[in-house]
């Protein structure tokens, strides 16, 4: 074939004008660790180093910050392995510190993640809440400091371990709570968007409503037992309690009885769509809050309970521990089905951006 006959070469193709002053876009980082999300993992790694140097102090046998008299000094095997079980349970913030600003934390799946947050949330809320209200109280008068046990006898341990164990419990909740928020408005962010009118009415949602309402009539008997507690009433409580009950007891309980109102009207909410034009991340997060901490906090009394050591009197009651137990029943029966209830948004949403 001759030169004349070759088809003419095209033109290559203009290049589109780029505005002026405007880099060239780049695609989003998937997971970019910014400077808040790197100072709560600093901080939530740090918080742990009091908790496990007192830990790992006792373990090896020290007696710092155990006073004379305190039933920890009766422990024994049972008192070490505990203490072992919860240096574990303090690692395991700072594996959800790792996961919550890695990229490979993305391809966690999710009850991996979500089930161990949602315990942490509820053995630290009620620290985080209580521990500053009693310290307003005392200094507002009230009795918390006379004692720092659970009974009225011996003190448990010296007041200043309270201050940096709780201390440390407080920034580990601060910080893993910013980053769990934060990862989970980038990866399930569109599952509480919108109100609580836009809500679909599935399957689920009549069984949601069935199960809620045996939640909420159930709650009433923990509910009631700790607003009785927290007034002054001594029904069901241990000799102990009843000899060394003082504002932080009172603080305490009247912060369980919220707990449990609030992971009540947090599921009626959802479940029968009261307050239409409220954000749906409102009861969702009272419905964390609340199931966490009811039945986490109710699990870890009753294991207490269990392997507690000291006096007779002062374990709890087998009132005490049947409350314990309701609670646990009340805060599993309230998050399941509104973790199913997510776990359908979820399914719809994929189903319909994959039709798309």
């Amino acid at each position: 074939m001759t030169t004349a006959n070759r088809a003419p070469a095209q033109p290559p193709a203009p290049a589109l004008p780029q505005r002026p002053g405007r880099p060239p876009a780049e695609p989003p980082h998937p997971h970019r660790v910014g400077r808040v999300r790197a100072v709560a993992r600093v901080l939530a790694i740090v918080a742990c180093v009091p908790y496990v140097g007192l830990k790992a102090a006792w373990m090896a046998g020290s007696r710092v910050g155990i006073p004379d008299g305190s039933p920890l000094l009766d422990g024994g095997i049972v008192l070490v392995v505990g203490n072992a079980v919860t240096v574990l349970m303090v690692a395991c913030v700072v594996v959800l510190a790792l996961l919550l600003t890695r990229t490979w934390g993305l391809r966690v799946p999710a009850w991996l993640l979500v089930l161990p947050m949602w315990v942490a949330s509820g053995l630290l809320l009620p620290i985080m809440t209580a521990y500053p209200l009693q310290m307003a109280v005392r200094l507002l008068g009230g009795d918390g400091g006379q004692t720092s046990g659970g009974g009225g006898g011996d003190p448990f341990l010296d007041p200043w371990v309270f201050g940096v164990v709780y201390g440390g419990f407080i920034v580990q909740g601060i910080a893993l709570g910013t980053l769990f928020a934060l990862y989970a408005r980038e990866r399930w962010g569109r599952l509480w968007q919108g109100r609580l009118r836009d809500l679909a009415r599935t399957q689920a949602s009549a069984v949601l409503r069935v199960t809620v309402v045996a939640a909420a009539l159930v709650a009433l008997a923990p509910g009631l037992a700790h607003l009785l507690w927290a007034a002054g009433s001594t029904a069901g409580l241990d000799e102990g309690r009843v000899a060394g009950r003082t504002s932080d007891f009172h603080v305490l309980e009247a912060v369980n009885a919220l707990f449990v109102a609030v992971a009540v009207v947090g599921v009626l909410l959802l479940a029968f769509r009261r307050g239409g034009r409220l954000p749906l991340r409102v009861p969702l997060v009272l419905v964390w809050a609340g199931s966490a901490q009811v039945a986490c906090w109710g699990g870890w009394l009753s294991l207490a309970a269990l392997v507690g050591a000291g006096d007779v009197s002062d374990r709890p009651t087998t009132a005490m521990v049947l409350i314990y137990a309701v609670q646990m029943l009340v805060g599993t029966l309230i998050a399941l089905p509104v973790a199913h209830l997510l776990a359908e948004r979820a399914a719809a949403s994929t189903s319909s951006g994959t039709r798309a």
